[in-house]
């Protein structure tokens, strides 16, 4: 495609020739207000707050209903366009409610900084008597609406129309009667529905889940992996101490990453934070009772005696780090090391979009490193070291270690394990695509990480 040049506000941009206009400003940094316009959605020219000045049209422009041609000059900067903006501006929040201080979307509402950017006027509409929708509406998939919130951008219903393709919701009634709703006798109920949360602008859409959980101000970042499946979708891990308590891990978004999960996540991963907070291991635990660590190695080191037969089996959601030195430590002691993916199969879970029958998030990078993934044969075992693998006792042995993240099986000796979200790694998922994943919080308890605990763990004598 040939390349064109365009002057916005006297700055010249390299473009395809015939690209999308509002593509283009966003793609190189120009802030354009906008609520309609999302790039995994396409334009919708509905909310007509991306208003530009063309040299030589009659009148604004919307910019995502307009094509770039070579020498095409943009201003968004000419007062007419402010003026324009902070008019369409007023007109949406006529209606809109006055409860910007009870709003789970504060800190992160577009509504809220267009009007600090291009509102502050005085109001058009003296004692005007605001139309009233319903509040506080179950949507059902652990979406919540406020409907007097609404702008009427559509993401929502445009999200369940051409990309999950299940129709829940429209917009219902003319005028300011206008409304999104679902439809007569349908909830809200698709495995990617709680996306419409991150597509809505305002605070129309809220997580029921999140909902009142933390204002978003007080909350750190850090980019990180789903661990749901080995489809690798990229996410957002928002996280924070409260005042005296532990730190917390309190929702996933998702990042995009066109090469993978474009800009959405499914609901089970999403909501898969809850594993992070929930029924942890984060003590040492020897026949039921907590004990210190260097105890705990010495009980290790006899319990691997120098005649024992060892097997290891290892989580395929461990990050690579952790699987590269529990082989060599398998190595080391003479073990057997196995890490059985039938375990992790579920083909109810898969479909044609982002979620994957295999729900081990690092299946690929087991296969890369050659690690048996079956157990073939009978083997008679004295020792199993079991490193968070979900099905342990499939195998028959005399005494059990185990290095779990939560309480689930019982064993002679339990190591808290750290969770993915406690250290960094990396993970290749099923297209063969290795990412780096960052620590966001840090380890509970006594965890420590499988390479980590590797490093302390005693060799035979």
């Amino acid at each position: 495609m040939s390349k064109v040049k365009i002057t916005v506000d006297g700055r010249v941009i390299e473009a395809d020739d015939g690209a999308l206009l509002i593509e283009v400003l966003l793609a190189n940094g120009v802030d354009i207000p906008h609520f309609c316009y999302h790039e995994a959605l396409g334009p919708d020219g509905n909310c007509r707050m991306c208003m530009v000045k063309l040299q030589g049209a009659k009148r604004p422009q919307i910019a995502c209903d307009t094509f770039v041609c070579d020498g095409m000059e943009v201003s968004l900067k000419d007062p007419e366009i402010r003026t324009t903006v902070q008019r369409i501006l007023e007109l949406e929040l006529i209606n809109h409610p006055i409860d910007c201080p009870t709003c789970d979307q504060a800190g992160e509402c577009r509504l809220q900084d267009y009007y600090m950017e291009y509102g502050l006027y005085d109001s058009s509409f003296e004692n005007y008597q605001k139309i009233h929708h319903a509040k506080h509406t179950d949507l059902g998939s652990n979406v919540m609406l406020d409907q007097e919130r609404c702008v009427l951008c559509a993401r929502c219903t445009r999200f369940t129309s051409n990309i999950t393709k299940t129709n829940e919701l429209g917009i219902i009634g003319r005028g300011d009667e206008a409304h999104v709703s679902t439809m007569p006798g349908k909830t809200l109920d698709n495995p990617y529905a709680m996306n419409i949360i991150d597509l809505c602008p305002v605070g129309a859409l809220t997580s029921r889940d999140f909902r009142f959980a933390r204002r978003v101000w007080f909350l750190g970042s850090a980019p990180s992996v789903c661990h749901g499946c080995d489809r690798g979708c990229n996410i957002t891990i928002d996280h924070d101490r409260p005042k005296n308590g532990t730190e917390t891990i309190y929702r996933f978004r998702p990042r995009k990453n066109e090469r993978i999960n474009g800009h959405f996540i499914c609901d089970a991963g999403r909501l898969s934070y809850r594993e992070h907070n929930e029924n942890r291991q984060l003590q040492i635990i020897r026949e039921g009772q907590s004990i210190g660590r260097e105890e705990a190695l010495e009980a290790f080191e006899q319990m691997i005696g120098s005649q024992k037969r060892i097997m290891i089996l290892a989580d395929a959601n461990l990050y690579n780090e952790d699987l590269r030195a529990i082989k060599w430590y398998a190595k080391e002691i003479g073990a057997l090391l196995f890490v059985p993916l039938e375990s992790y199969r579920d083909e109810s879970f898969g479909d044609d979009w982002l979620r994957s029958s295999m729900r081990a998030a690092n299946a690929r990078g087991v296969e890369n490193m050659g690690i048996n993934r079956e157990v073939s044969g009978g083997y008679d075992i004295d020792v199993l070291i079991n490193f968070n693998h979900p099905t342990p006792h499939m195998i028959a042995a005399g005494e059990f270690i185990e290095f779990q993240t939560h309480q689930s099986t019982n064993a002679d000796l339990i190591f808290p394990l750290a969770m993915f979200s406690e250290y960094g790694g990396t993970l290749t998922n099923r297209d063969n695509i290795t990412q780096d994943c960052m620590q966001a919080v840090n380890p509970s308890g006594m965890s420590l990480s499988a390479q980590e605990w590797v490093k302390l763990l005693p060799r035979r004598s």
